[in-house]
Protein backbone atom coordinates (compact mmCIF):
# COMPACT_ATOMS: atom_id res chain seq x y z
CA UNK A 1 0.00 0.00 0.00
CA UNK A 2 1.97 2.97 -1.04
CA UNK A 3 1.06 6.96 -1.03
CA UNK A 4 1.10 9.15 -3.49
CA UNK A 5 4.09 11.58 -4.63
CA UNK A 6 1.85 14.48 -3.22
CA UNK A 7 1.56 12.97 0.04
CA UNK A 8 5.47 12.18 0.11
CA UNK A 9 6.02 16.02 -1.05
CA UNK A 10 4.19 17.18 2.15
CA UNK A 11 5.75 14.85 4.34
CA UNK A 12 9.42 15.89 3.46
CA UNK A 13 8.56 19.63 3.00
CA UNK A 14 6.90 19.59 7.11
CA UNK A 15 9.49 17.00 8.39
CA UNK A 16 12.23 18.49 6.80
CA UNK A 17 11.12 22.27 7.31
CA UNK A 18 10.85 21.29 11.04
CA UNK A 19 14.54 19.95 11.09
CA UNK A 20 16.26 22.43 9.31
CA UNK A 21 14.44 25.24 11.49
CA UNK A 22 15.35 23.35 14.54
CA UNK A 23 19.13 23.62 13.64
CA UNK A 24 18.91 26.93 12.86
CA UNK A 25 19.28 27.68 16.57
CA UNK A 26 22.95 26.65 16.41
CA UNK A 27 24.33 30.48 16.63
CA UNK A 28 22.35 30.91 19.82
CA UNK A 29 23.49 27.37 21.38
CA UNK A 30 26.82 28.63 22.38
CA UNK A 31 26.57 27.94 26.37
CA UNK A 32 25.48 25.28 28.50
CA UNK A 33 22.40 27.66 30.06
CA UNK A 34 21.62 28.48 26.38
CA UNK A 35 21.45 24.33 25.61
CA UNK A 36 19.93 23.30 28.62
CA UNK A 37 17.60 25.96 29.17
CA UNK A 38 17.54 28.59 26.37
CA UNK A 39 18.99 30.85 29.08
CA UNK A 40 15.67 31.79 30.67
CA UNK A 41 14.04 33.76 27.32
CA UNK A 42 11.93 31.44 25.61
CA UNK A 43 8.57 32.36 25.60
CA UNK A 44 5.99 30.73 27.87
CA UNK A 45 3.36 29.80 25.05
CA UNK A 46 6.05 28.61 22.88
CA UNK A 47 7.05 26.45 25.74
CA UNK A 48 3.37 25.02 26.43
CA UNK A 49 2.90 23.88 23.18
CA UNK A 50 6.26 22.39 23.61
CA UNK A 51 5.18 20.91 27.19
CA UNK A 52 2.03 19.65 25.22
CA UNK A 53 3.68 18.18 21.80
CA UNK A 54 6.07 16.15 24.78
CA UNK A 55 3.33 14.81 26.22
CA UNK A 56 1.16 13.48 23.22
CA UNK A 57 3.62 10.71 21.44
CA UNK A 58 3.16 8.93 18.69
CA UNK A 59 2.14 5.94 20.35
CA UNK A 60 -0.71 8.19 21.73
CA UNK A 61 -1.77 9.58 18.61
CA UNK A 62 -2.18 5.91 17.00
CA UNK A 63 -3.10 4.01 20.51
CA UNK A 64 -5.93 6.40 21.70
CA UNK A 65 -8.23 6.19 18.71
CA UNK A 66 -7.37 2.23 18.57
CA UNK A 67 -8.37 2.15 22.27
CA UNK A 68 -11.64 3.69 21.25
CA UNK A 69 -12.16 1.67 18.40
CA UNK A 70 -12.28 -1.55 20.14
CA UNK A 71 -13.65 -1.01 23.59
CA UNK A 72 -15.23 2.54 24.26
CA UNK A 73 -14.08 5.77 26.36
CA UNK A 74 -13.33 4.31 29.81
CA UNK A 75 -9.01 5.16 29.07
CA UNK A 76 -10.61 9.20 28.32
CA UNK A 77 -10.59 9.04 32.11
CA UNK A 78 -6.92 9.30 32.24
CA UNK A 79 -6.75 13.09 30.64
CA UNK A 80 -9.83 13.58 33.17
CA UNK A 81 -7.34 13.51 35.93
CA UNK A 82 -4.66 15.92 34.14
CA UNK A 83 -6.74 19.05 35.48
CA UNK A 84 -5.82 17.92 39.51
CA UNK A 85 -2.48 16.45 38.38
CA UNK A 86 -1.12 19.52 36.55
CA UNK A 87 -2.49 22.08 39.39
CA UNK A 88 -0.67 20.03 42.11
CA UNK A 89 2.38 20.09 40.16
CA UNK A 90 2.06 24.27 39.11
CA UNK A 91 1.43 24.97 42.63
CA UNK A 92 4.44 22.52 44.16
CA UNK A 93 7.06 21.54 41.49
CA UNK A 94 7.16 24.26 39.72
CA UNK A 95 7.83 27.02 42.39
CA UNK A 96 10.06 23.93 44.24
CA UNK A 97 12.60 23.63 41.08
CA UNK A 98 12.83 27.15 40.06
CA UNK A 99 13.39 28.00 43.93
CA UNK A 100 16.37 25.36 43.68
CA UNK A 101 17.84 26.85 40.80
CA UNK A 102 18.81 23.45 39.17
CA UNK A 103 18.26 22.50 35.84
CA UNK A 104 17.89 18.88 37.05
CA UNK A 105 14.67 17.50 38.21
CA UNK A 106 16.67 14.62 40.25
CA UNK A 107 19.25 17.11 42.47
CA UNK A 108 16.20 17.87 45.27
CA UNK A 109 15.93 14.30 46.06
CA UNK A 110 20.39 14.54 46.43
CA UNK A 111 19.18 17.76 49.12
CA UNK A 112 16.66 15.51 50.79
CA UNK A 113 18.22 12.11 51.27
CA UNK A 114 21.88 12.20 49.59
CA UNK A 115 23.64 11.19 46.37
CA UNK A 116 22.23 7.33 46.26
CA UNK A 117 18.13 8.99 45.76
CA UNK A 118 19.67 11.80 43.08
CA UNK A 119 21.51 8.36 41.35
CA UNK A 120 19.23 6.44 41.29
CA UNK A 121 16.45 8.20 40.22
CA UNK A 122 18.58 9.36 37.29
CA UNK A 123 20.16 6.14 36.23
CA UNK A 124 16.05 5.51 36.19
CA UNK A 125 15.66 8.16 34.08
CA UNK A 126 18.39 7.66 32.04
CA UNK A 127 17.72 3.88 30.65
CA UNK A 128 14.07 4.56 30.48
CA UNK A 129 14.52 7.54 27.87
CA UNK A 130 17.08 5.67 26.32
CA UNK A 131 14.97 2.60 25.86
CA UNK A 132 12.24 4.65 25.09
CA UNK A 133 13.75 6.77 21.68
CA UNK A 134 14.71 3.74 20.85
CA UNK A 135 10.86 2.16 21.00
CA UNK A 136 9.64 5.27 19.07
CA UNK A 137 12.40 5.38 16.51
CA UNK A 138 10.84 1.49 15.35
CA UNK A 139 7.20 2.57 16.01
CA UNK A 140 8.11 5.16 13.31
CA UNK A 141 9.63 3.22 11.17
CA UNK A 142 7.02 0.96 10.91
CA UNK A 143 4.00 3.25 9.03
CA UNK A 144 6.48 4.56 6.93
CA UNK A 145 7.84 1.27 5.93
CA UNK A 146 4.25 0.03 5.11
CA UNK A 147 3.08 3.45 3.51
CA UNK A 148 5.53 4.42 1.39
CA UNK A 149 7.57 0.81 1.04
CA UNK A 150 11.12 2.50 2.88
CA UNK A 151 13.72 -0.40 4.14
CA UNK A 152 12.94 -0.24 8.40
CA UNK A 153 16.53 -0.18 9.28
CA UNK A 154 17.08 2.70 6.66
CA UNK A 155 14.46 4.79 8.33
CA UNK A 156 15.81 4.12 11.56
CA UNK A 157 19.09 5.49 11.18
CA UNK A 158 18.34 8.11 9.08
CA UNK A 159 15.70 9.52 11.67
CA UNK A 160 18.19 8.98 14.50
CA UNK A 161 20.71 10.92 12.69
CA UNK A 162 18.38 13.60 11.75
CA UNK A 163 16.62 14.39 15.16
CA UNK A 164 20.20 13.79 17.14
CA UNK A 165 21.43 16.11 15.00
CA UNK A 166 18.97 18.97 15.22
CA UNK A 167 18.36 18.50 18.84
CA UNK A 168 22.55 18.76 19.22
CA UNK A 169 22.84 21.74 17.23
CA UNK A 170 20.25 23.56 18.54
CA UNK A 171 19.64 22.46 22.23
CA UNK A 172 16.71 23.12 24.35
CA UNK A 173 15.60 25.78 21.54
CA UNK A 174 15.33 23.62 19.05
CA UNK A 175 13.40 20.97 20.78
CA UNK A 176 10.91 23.65 22.21
CA UNK A 177 10.44 25.31 19.07
CA UNK A 178 10.07 22.44 16.56
CA UNK A 179 8.16 21.04 19.90
CA UNK A 180 5.57 23.92 19.26
CA UNK A 181 5.88 23.57 15.54
CA UNK A 182 5.09 20.01 15.24
CA UNK A 183 1.99 20.24 18.14
CA UNK A 184 0.32 22.60 15.88
CA UNK A 185 1.11 20.17 13.10
CA UNK A 186 -0.85 17.51 15.47
CA UNK A 187 -3.88 19.42 16.67
CA UNK A 188 -4.57 20.20 12.22
CA UNK A 189 -3.60 16.28 11.51
CA UNK A 190 -6.41 15.16 14.15
CA UNK A 191 -8.94 17.61 13.92
CA UNK A 192 -8.58 16.99 9.74
CA UNK A 193 -9.12 13.39 10.21
CA UNK A 194 -12.31 14.06 12.81
CA UNK A 195 -13.99 16.25 10.41
CA UNK A 196 -13.33 13.88 7.18
CA UNK A 197 -14.48 11.00 9.58
CA UNK A 198 -17.54 12.98 10.50
CA UNK A 199 -18.69 13.77 6.85
CA UNK A 200 -17.81 10.69 5.20
CA UNK A 201 -20.75 8.66 6.67
CA UNK A 202 -22.92 7.54 4.34
CA UNK A 203 -26.02 8.31 6.61
CA UNK A 204 -24.58 11.73 7.09
CA UNK A 205 -23.11 12.86 10.69
CA UNK A 206 -25.98 11.61 12.77
CA UNK A 207 -24.94 7.99 11.97
CA UNK A 208 -22.05 7.95 13.35
CA UNK A 209 -23.55 8.79 16.95
CA UNK A 210 -26.50 6.85 16.74
CA UNK A 211 -24.50 3.91 16.11
CA UNK A 212 -21.96 4.57 18.99
CA UNK A 213 -24.64 4.84 21.24
CA UNK A 214 -25.86 2.19 19.91
CA UNK A 215 -22.65 -0.16 20.71
CA UNK A 216 -22.25 1.78 24.32
CA UNK A 217 -18.90 3.25 22.69
CA UNK A 218 -19.21 6.61 24.72
CA UNK A 219 -18.84 4.98 27.93
CA UNK A 220 -16.26 6.07 30.56
CA UNK A 221 -16.41 2.33 32.55
CA UNK A 222 -18.01 1.49 35.81
CA UNK A 223 -18.60 3.80 38.28
CA UNK A 224 -18.76 0.54 40.73
CA UNK A 225 -16.07 0.36 43.74
CA UNK A 226 -14.00 -2.83 42.09
CA UNK A 227 -10.41 -2.77 42.02
CA UNK A 228 -9.82 -5.62 40.10
CA UNK A 229 -11.45 -4.24 36.99
CA UNK A 230 -10.95 -0.90 35.08
CA UNK A 231 -13.33 1.07 36.13
CA UNK A 232 -13.83 5.01 35.93
CA UNK A 233 -12.49 5.30 39.74
CA UNK A 234 -9.38 2.88 39.04
CA UNK A 235 -8.70 4.57 35.67
CA UNK A 236 -8.60 7.85 37.55
CA UNK A 237 -6.33 7.35 40.24
CA UNK A 238 -3.82 5.36 37.82
CA UNK A 239 -3.99 9.02 35.46
CA UNK A 240 -3.55 10.74 38.44
CA UNK A 241 -0.37 9.27 40.11
CA UNK A 242 0.99 8.87 36.14
CA UNK A 243 0.53 12.42 35.16
CA UNK A 244 1.58 13.73 38.73
CA UNK A 245 4.90 11.47 37.62
CA UNK A 246 4.88 13.11 34.60
CA UNK A 247 4.37 16.35 35.20
CA UNK A 248 6.07 16.79 38.55
CA UNK A 249 9.43 14.67 38.40
CA UNK A 250 10.16 13.94 34.33
CA UNK A 251 13.20 15.68 33.54
CA UNK A 252 12.01 16.72 30.17
CA UNK A 253 9.49 18.49 31.53
CA UNK A 254 11.24 19.99 34.81
CA UNK A 255 13.85 21.22 31.97
CA UNK A 256 11.01 23.36 30.60
CA UNK A 257 9.97 25.16 33.89
CA UNK A 258 13.39 26.66 34.02
CA UNK A 259 13.23 27.93 30.12
CA UNK A 260 10.94 31.15 31.05
CA UNK A 261 11.66 33.87 31.90
CA UNK A 262 9.59 34.29 35.37
CA UNK A 263 8.21 31.66 37.58
CA UNK A 264 4.72 33.24 36.55
CA UNK A 265 4.91 32.46 33.23
CA UNK A 266 6.85 28.56 34.09
CA UNK A 267 3.38 28.00 35.44
CA UNK A 268 0.82 29.20 32.61
CA UNK A 269 2.79 27.53 30.27
CA UNK A 270 2.70 24.13 31.81
CA UNK A 271 -1.04 24.73 32.99
CA UNK A 272 -1.71 25.57 28.80
CA UNK A 273 0.28 22.54 27.44
CA UNK A 274 -1.25 20.05 30.32
CA UNK A 275 -4.79 21.24 29.86
CA UNK A 276 -4.54 21.30 25.74
CA UNK A 277 -3.89 17.52 25.80
CA UNK A 278 -7.93 17.05 26.78
CA UNK A 279 -9.53 18.23 24.04
CA UNK A 280 -6.85 16.81 22.16
CA UNK A 281 -7.06 13.12 23.58
CA UNK A 282 -11.06 13.50 23.14
CA UNK A 283 -10.50 14.20 19.53
CA UNK A 284 -8.39 11.30 19.14
CA UNK A 285 -10.86 9.53 21.20
CA UNK A 286 -13.73 10.52 18.86
CA UNK A 287 -11.24 9.37 16.04
CA UNK A 288 -11.83 5.66 17.29
CA UNK A 289 -15.42 5.96 17.87
CA UNK A 290 -16.07 7.41 14.17
CA UNK A 291 -14.12 4.88 12.92
CA UNK A 292 -16.28 1.91 14.32
CA UNK A 293 -19.01 3.89 13.07
CA UNK A 294 -17.70 3.85 9.49
CA UNK A 295 -16.73 0.76 9.03
CA UNK A 296 -20.06 -0.97 10.89
CA UNK A 297 -22.13 0.94 8.91
CA UNK A 298 -19.80 -0.19 5.57
CA UNK A 299 -18.15 -3.95 6.75
CA UNK A 300 -16.86 -4.43 3.20
CA UNK A 301 -14.17 -1.40 3.02
CA UNK A 302 -12.15 -3.20 6.46
CA UNK A 303 -10.27 -6.14 4.99
CA UNK A 304 -10.50 -9.24 7.04
CA UNK A 305 -7.37 -9.41 8.66
CA UNK A 306 -8.37 -6.00 10.27
CA UNK A 307 -12.24 -7.54 11.62
CA UNK A 308 -9.97 -10.04 14.26
CA UNK A 309 -9.94 -9.09 17.84
CA UNK A 310 -6.69 -7.13 18.94
CA UNK A 311 -6.24 -4.73 15.44
CA UNK A 312 -7.59 -1.91 16.64
CA UNK A 313 -4.01 -0.06 16.48
CA UNK A 314 -4.00 -0.53 12.82
CA UNK A 315 -7.17 0.83 11.64
CA UNK A 316 -6.32 4.30 12.09
CA UNK A 317 -3.29 3.76 9.51
CA UNK A 318 -5.45 2.05 7.39
CA UNK A 319 -8.29 4.23 7.31
CA UNK A 320 -5.60 6.92 6.53
CA UNK A 321 -3.94 5.53 3.73
CA UNK A 322 -7.56 3.78 2.08
CA UNK A 323 -9.83 6.83 2.85
CA UNK A 324 -8.24 10.32 2.69
CA UNK A 325 -7.55 12.36 0.51
CA UNK A 326 -3.64 12.66 -1.14
CA UNK A 327 -2.05 15.26 0.35
CA UNK A 328 -4.37 14.94 3.35
CA UNK A 329 -2.78 11.26 4.06
CA UNK A 330 0.81 12.74 4.14
CA UNK A 331 -0.68 15.44 6.48
CA UNK A 332 -1.29 12.85 8.65
CA UNK A 333 1.87 11.03 8.58
CA UNK A 334 3.72 14.08 9.11
CA UNK A 335 1.30 14.45 12.21
CA UNK A 336 2.06 11.11 13.34
CA UNK A 337 6.29 10.88 12.80
CA UNK A 338 6.15 15.03 14.31
CA UNK A 339 5.12 13.41 17.91
CA UNK A 340 7.47 10.73 17.33
CA UNK A 341 10.49 13.50 16.69
CA UNK A 342 8.99 15.58 19.27
CA UNK A 343 9.78 12.30 21.90
CA UNK A 344 13.21 12.02 20.26
CA UNK A 345 14.69 15.11 20.97
CA UNK A 346 13.06 15.71 24.43
CA UNK A 347 14.64 12.46 25.69
CA UNK A 348 18.29 13.61 23.78
CA UNK A 349 18.25 16.73 25.32
CA UNK A 350 17.22 15.72 28.71
CA UNK A 351 19.63 13.14 28.95
CA UNK A 352 22.14 15.16 27.72
CA UNK A 353 21.15 17.70 30.82
CA UNK A 354 21.32 15.21 33.36
CA UNK A 355 24.64 13.28 32.39
CA UNK A 356 26.19 17.24 32.65
CA UNK A 357 24.84 17.82 35.75
CA UNK A 358 24.46 15.12 37.71
CA UNK A 359 27.58 13.08 36.52
CA UNK A 360 30.30 15.15 35.06
CA UNK A 361 29.86 18.06 37.45
CA UNK A 362 28.87 16.10 40.25
CA UNK A 363 31.71 13.12 39.95
CA UNK A 364 34.34 14.26 37.62
CA UNK A 365 34.78 17.71 37.33
CA UNK A 366 32.94 20.12 39.66
CA UNK A 367 34.77 23.13 38.01
CA UNK A 368 33.90 22.84 34.80
CA UNK A 369 34.32 25.46 32.20
CA UNK A 370 32.04 26.16 29.63
CA UNK A 371 34.27 24.28 26.96
CA UNK A 372 34.31 20.90 28.40
CA UNK A 373 30.85 21.33 29.57
CA UNK A 374 29.65 21.47 26.04
CA UNK A 375 31.81 18.70 24.43
CA UNK A 376 30.05 16.54 27.40
CA UNK A 377 26.96 18.01 26.11
CA UNK A 378 27.74 17.28 22.45
CA UNK A 379 28.99 13.68 23.18
CA UNK A 380 26.20 12.85 25.36
CA UNK A 381 23.63 13.68 23.03
CA UNK A 382 25.43 11.56 20.28
CA UNK A 383 25.63 8.82 22.24
CA UNK A 384 21.80 8.91 23.22
CA UNK A 385 21.32 9.23 19.97
CA UNK A 386 23.49 6.29 18.78
CA UNK A 387 21.93 4.31 21.64
CA UNK A 388 18.72 4.83 20.55
CA UNK A 389 19.36 3.38 16.81
CA UNK A 390 20.83 0.71 18.09
CA UNK A 391 18.45 -0.59 20.51
CA UNK A 392 15.73 0.32 17.24
CA UNK A 393 17.65 -1.94 14.97
CA UNK A 394 17.73 -4.48 17.89
CA UNK A 395 14.57 -4.65 18.19
CA UNK A 396 13.24 -4.49 14.39
CA UNK A 397 10.13 -7.97 14.64
CA UNK A 398 10.72 -8.34 18.54
CA UNK A 399 7.50 -7.57 20.13
CA UNK A 400 8.16 -9.57 23.65
CA UNK A 401 11.08 -7.61 24.51
CA UNK A 402 9.54 -4.39 24.16
CA UNK A 403 6.84 -5.16 26.76
CA UNK A 404 9.22 -6.82 29.20
CA UNK A 405 11.10 -3.07 29.16
CA UNK A 406 7.90 -0.91 29.92
CA UNK A 407 7.18 -3.32 32.57
CA UNK A 408 10.55 -2.71 34.21
CA UNK A 409 9.90 0.69 33.29
CA UNK A 410 6.60 1.04 35.43
CA UNK A 411 9.02 -0.38 38.63
CA UNK A 412 12.07 2.42 37.81
CA UNK A 413 9.24 5.38 37.59
CA UNK A 414 7.25 4.34 40.72
CA UNK A 415 9.90 4.47 42.66
CA UNK A 416 11.11 7.61 41.26
CA UNK A 417 7.90 8.91 42.00
CA UNK A 418 7.38 8.14 45.88
CA UNK A 419 10.84 9.20 46.96
CA UNK A 420 10.04 12.76 45.36
CA UNK A 421 6.23 12.53 47.23
CA UNK A 422 7.86 11.26 50.60
CA UNK A 423 10.69 14.53 50.80
CA UNK A 424 8.37 17.12 49.90
CA UNK A 425 5.47 15.96 51.99
CA UNK A 426 7.44 14.87 55.31
CA UNK A 427 10.37 17.23 56.74
CA UNK A 428 11.33 14.76 59.12
CA UNK A 429 11.78 11.78 56.80
CA UNK A 430 15.51 10.75 57.21
CA UNK A 431 17.42 8.88 54.30
CA UNK A 432 16.97 5.46 55.73
CA UNK A 433 13.11 6.36 55.81
CA UNK A 434 13.31 6.62 52.51
CA UNK A 435 15.64 4.13 51.74
CA UNK A 436 13.26 1.34 53.05
CA UNK A 437 10.28 2.88 51.69
CA UNK A 438 11.91 2.63 48.21
CA UNK A 439 12.81 -0.88 48.65
CA UNK A 440 9.01 -1.94 49.86
CA UNK A 441 7.60 0.00 47.35
CA UNK A 442 9.86 -1.62 44.34
CA UNK A 443 9.19 -4.89 45.73
CA UNK A 444 5.48 -4.17 45.83
CA UNK A 445 5.48 -3.23 42.03
CA UNK A 446 7.64 -6.03 41.01
CA UNK A 447 5.12 -8.14 42.65
CA UNK A 448 2.48 -6.84 41.07
CA UNK A 449 3.67 -6.67 37.45
CA UNK A 450 5.11 -9.77 37.11
CA UNK A 451 1.88 -11.90 38.72
CA UNK A 452 0.19 -12.18 35.74
CA UNK A 453 3.67 -13.91 33.96
CA UNK A 454 4.33 -16.26 36.65
CA UNK A 455 1.59 -16.60 39.27
CA UNK A 456 -0.71 -18.49 36.78
CA UNK A 457 -1.66 -21.73 37.81
CA UNK A 458 -1.31 -24.28 40.62
CA UNK A 459 -0.18 -22.93 44.31
CA UNK A 460 1.12 -20.08 42.54
CA UNK A 461 -2.38 -18.67 42.39
CA UNK A 462 -2.67 -17.72 45.24
CA UNK A 463 0.43 -15.68 45.43
CA UNK A 464 -1.20 -13.15 42.28
CA UNK A 465 -2.25 -9.77 43.01
CA UNK A 466 -5.93 -8.97 42.94
CA UNK A 467 -5.58 -5.99 42.08
CA UNK A 468 -6.00 -4.05 38.67
CA UNK A 469 -2.60 -3.83 36.86
CA UNK A 470 -3.55 0.25 36.38
CA UNK A 471 -3.27 0.26 40.79
CA UNK A 472 0.94 -0.89 40.37
CA UNK A 473 2.29 2.40 40.35
CA UNK A 474 -0.65 3.79 42.39
CA UNK A 475 -0.25 1.48 45.36
CA UNK A 476 4.08 1.26 44.67
CA UNK A 477 4.06 5.23 45.17
CA UNK A 478 1.83 5.40 48.25
CA UNK A 479 4.03 2.35 50.08
CA UNK A 480 7.07 4.49 49.78
CA UNK A 481 5.61 7.77 50.86
CA UNK A 482 2.97 5.99 53.73
CA UNK A 483 5.79 3.37 55.04
CA UNK A 484 8.96 6.49 54.45
CA UNK A 485 6.24 8.88 56.61
CA UNK A 486 5.64 6.63 58.88
CA UNK A 487 9.09 5.44 60.11
CA UNK A 488 9.93 9.03 60.54
CA UNK A 489 7.03 9.53 62.88
CA UNK A 490 8.10 6.69 64.54
CA UNK A 491 12.03 7.14 65.33
CA UNK A 492 12.54 10.87 64.96
CA UNK A 493 11.36 11.98 68.27
CA UNK A 494 13.04 15.49 68.34
CA UNK A 495 13.96 18.13 65.60
CA UNK A 496 17.50 17.94 65.90
CA UNK A 497 16.90 14.17 64.15
CA UNK A 498 15.83 15.19 61.42
CA UNK A 499 18.05 15.11 58.17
Amino acid sequence: MKLSVLDLIVFIVLTLGSVIFGASFFKKNKTTSQFTSGGGKIPGWVVGFSLFAAFLSCISFLGLPGKAYISNWNAFVFSLSIPIAAIFSVRFFVPLYRGLGSISAYHYLEVRFGVWASVYASVCYILTKVMHTGAILLLLALPLNALFGWNIQTIIIVTGITVTLYSMLGGIQAVIWTDAIQGMILIIGAVVAALILTFSMPGGPSQLFEIAAANNKFSLGSFGSSLTDSTFWVVLMYGFFMNLQNFGIDQNNVQRYMTTGTEKEAKSSALFGYLLYIPLSMILFYIGTALFAYYSAQPDLLPLELKVSGSGDKIFPYFIATALPDGIKGLLIASIFAAGMSNISANINGTATIILSDYYKRFFNKNANEKSSMRVLYGSSMIVGSLGVIIALSLVGVKSVLDAWWMLASIFSGGMLGLFLLGYLSKSARNIDAFIGAIVGVLIIIWMSLSPLYFTEGKLLAFRSPFHEDLTTVFGTVAITLIGFLLAKLFVKESGNKS
